[in-house]
């Protein structure tokens, strides 16, 4: 048996969610079921007893997969099972992840795994919105220590209103799609997309979120209080107070110093790590008889790098690098970099540089999107390689990791939406961005080589994009606090908050926030979100210098893509039974042929490295989907004799019947004394049978008339 527990959230206009545990999965330390319309997700969470020895970090894994079986479809490939996570999946996955890792105690280092299953799905709602929300319920009820709760939702602005959770429909009409994570008082997480909205309507979005999510956060302490499960008792950490005031005392000067020096990363680097090698080897010789706790060193010398990196940054305003708070590092671009590609760029922001390529293909090229609620395809994409070598670390390339797919749909959602479509861009799109070198904030070094590397393939992009990412230091003692411009991974590492946005001259297309603190006042964002707009503009300047704007055509070795429309009904005409007469066109024209349905119309792509291939190509379709028209002239072939005229095919797949008496105007006791099979001739079709669509055909008429001589007269 079981003792099923709920509690219910309005969303107003008869939408609800239910949160239920007691029933499903009650071995889990943690299982809750969340309910809107037919959308079930079952979150559980389970976290080890005990830590693993020298861990010192939160070793949490997070996990979101959706289910076929949840709206009645096979999964695709040979095994027809679900395999390894799709991006979809993973991104899902890690905005869970950026919202609940802050929120655990900073002592807490047993393995915790969060999973969130779609098990049943509806098409109207987006299961993405609530998965925060079912794994928050799961540890808020579980004896697992978590300072939350927390929820997510989606904010959308459709035709100028703001709205929670809207369905697939509403949100194709969007002009904000932003998912906010919070607390009931702080905002933690927001990532998204947009179309170019000012900062206010952006702050907007969020604190509408936030208000929805006050209402989730409340619903889950009601079903923690009716469970009312204590939370467990743990010790992961022993601490050396004395040591941890020593290194303090002794090196924090050192430290500060060092931290003041101005100097590169690998430098910074190697000076931080001398003092802490020197103090080790120090200690080791107070104490010859036992080995040195090394992680307590690390621990407590890590403290005071951060301590020490901060007040310089607010009692003197001077950053790692000697930057001031708002100053953008120097940036070189360069397009046209690879000379085979179909479009490059190298953008290189301090010690961040992007090697972006773009390559334009056909609709076969295009992303085939198969998820459990959405199919079709994508005709942009965009991939983020981070190499090891790129931080100067040995060690091998493991493949993609869920960083990479992150920061890589970051990228995409900032560039996408200045994408041209229709007959402006008939081309698929890959931009590949090979991270070079990083020091902070690659993901938006990517969006800017990206937007470089579109311009340099001829794209016509609607306008270009840059990128920044800005940090955040706070002391809340004092109330200090310093908003920094394009920030290093130090900064990023030390500080308080990793704020991503990019835009055009004329607004965000797309944001990223995490934040580490608590109480981070909508002010301060305002600050940073107008500071960030400062950075952009800056940094699109540059940008502009190097190329201002695409290029007026592709690149010579660009392959052609040649797109016209035809009538639905002659779709079958050119594909022909099982393909024949497509497949016949593409290899005699050397082409690549595409045939999609759209708006009552067919749509074809011919695409070729030859402008000759496709004029060939495209005189071929022209001529099957062309209407024979009575007087008209054709240059057709003969394609059989007959005793009584010749089979002349004038278009393809048309043939009209050329009478013996129409060859010539003297009489021919024989066919083959003019023509004969494979002969091109020149025709004017008469007549068309209105009952049977015969097409009559005359050679003579275009002959010049012979004259009768007195005798005939």
């Amino acid at each position: 048996m079981y003792n099923l527990i709920s509690k219910t959230i309005d969303l107003g206009g008869d939408r609800t969610i239910t949160l239920e545990t007691g029933k499903l999965a009650k071995q889990a330390d943690g299982s809750v079921v969340v309910k809107m319309g037919r959308t079930m997700l079952l979150a559980t969470v389970v976290s080890a007893k005990e830590a693993k020895e020298d861990v010192d970090f939160m070793p949490l894994s997070v996990e979101y997969r959706e289910k076929f079986a949840s709206f009645g479809r096979f999964p695709g490939g040979f095994l027809k099972r679900e395999a390894r996570p799709s991006d979809y999946e993973i991104l899902v996955s890690r905005l869970i992840d950026r919202a609940l890792r802050p929120l655990f105690p900073e002592d807490y280092h047993a393995d915790t795994f969060v999973t969130v299953s779609l098990i049943s799905a509806d098409k109207d709602v987006m299961p993405d919105a609530l998965a925060g929300l079912a794994a928050s319920a799961a540890l808020s009820i579980s004896d697992v220590p978590f300072h939350g709760p927390i929820s997510e939702v989606r904010v959308a602005r459709v035709d100028g209103h703001y709205m929670i959770n809207p369905t697939f429909d509403e949100l194709e009409r969007a002009d904000i799609d932003i998912m906010v994570a919070a607390t009931l008082d702080n905002v933690m997480m927001v990532e998204g997309e947009m179309d170019e909205v000012s900062e206010t309507e952006m702050l907007e979005a969020i604190k509408f979120a936030h208000e929805a999510i006050k209402m989730q956060c409340l619903a889950q302490i009601e079903l923690a209080k009716e469970i009312n499960k204590e939370k467990r008792v743990y010790e992961h950490e022993t601490n050396d107070e004395a040591l941890r005031e020593r290194i303090k005392k002794e090196l924090y000067d050192e430290v500060y110093k060092a931290a003041k020096n101005n100097q590169g990363k690998h430098e910074r680097t190697e000076a931080f790590e001398q003092i802490k090698t020197t103090f080790t080897e120090k200690l080791q010789a107070e104490n010859e008889e036992e080995e040195v706790n090394e992680t307590h060193i690390s621990r407590y010398f890590h403290e005071v790098q951060k301590e020490a990196v901060r007040n310089l940054i607010l009692d003197e305003g001077i950053r790692l690098d000697g930057r001031k708070t708002d100053e953008i590092r120097p940036i070189w671009c360069e397009v046209d970099y690879l000379p085979a590609a179909h479009g490059s760029a190298i953008f290189t922001r301090g010690e961040t540089q992007s090697l972006t390529t773009v390559t334009l293909g056909t609709r076969l090229d295009e992303k085939v999107i198969d998820q459990v609620l959405i199919q079709g395809t994508e005709k942009f994409v965009l991939h983020y390689n981070f190499p090891p070598f790129s931080t100067g670390d040995a060690r091998p390339v493991r493949g993609l990791s869920r960083r990479e797919v992150g920061h890589g749909n970051l990228a995409l959602r900032a560039l996408k939406r200045m994408i041209p479509d229709g007959e402006e861009n008939p081309y698929a799109i890959r931009v590949v961005s090979d991270i070079l070198e990083s020091n902070g904030s690659s993901s938006m070094a990517t969006v800017c080589a990206g937007t470089l590397s579109l311009m340099d393939a001829g794209v016509k992009i609607k306008k270009p994009v840059s990128g920044i990412a800005m940090g955040l230091i706070t002391d809340k003692d004092s109330g200090k606090y310093a908003v920094l411009s394009d920030i290093l991974g130090d900064e990023d590492h030390l500080g308080d908050m990793d704020f991503k946005v990019t835009g055009t001259k004329d607004g965000i297309t797309a944001c990223q926030m995490d934040i580490k603190i608590e109480g981070l006042s909508y002010e301060i964002l305002a600050k940073a979100l107008d500071q960030a707009k400062e950075g952009r503009m800056h940094i699109l300047n540059k940008m502009l210098e190097t190329i201002a704007e695409p290029r007026a055509d592709y690149k010579p070795h660009t392959p052609r893509i040649v797109q016209i429309s035809i009538p639905k009904d002659m779709i079958g005409a050119v594909i022909g039974p099982g393909g024949k007469v497509i497949q016949d066109i593409q290899e005699k024209t050397n082409s690549t042929i595409t045939i999609t349905e759209e708006g009552g119309f067919g749509v074809v792509d011919i695409f070729s490295e030859n402008q000759e291939d496709i004029e060939a190509a495209l005189a071929k379709i022209k001529g099957i989907i062309e209407v024979p028209e009575a007087g008209k002239e054709y240059v057709g072939t003969v394609k059989s004799i007959m005793p009584y005229g010749a089979f002349v095919e004038i278009l393809p797949g048309k043939e009209g019947l050329l009478h013996i008496s129409e060859i010539e105007w003297r009489r021919l006791d024989k066919v083959d004394e003019v023509l004969k099979e494979g002969d091109e001739v020149k025709v004017k079709l008469l007549d068309i049978d209105p009952k049977n669509g015969k097409l009559k055909l005359s050679r003579k008429v275009l002959l010049p008339k012979p004259e009768r001589n007195k005798e005939q007269q």
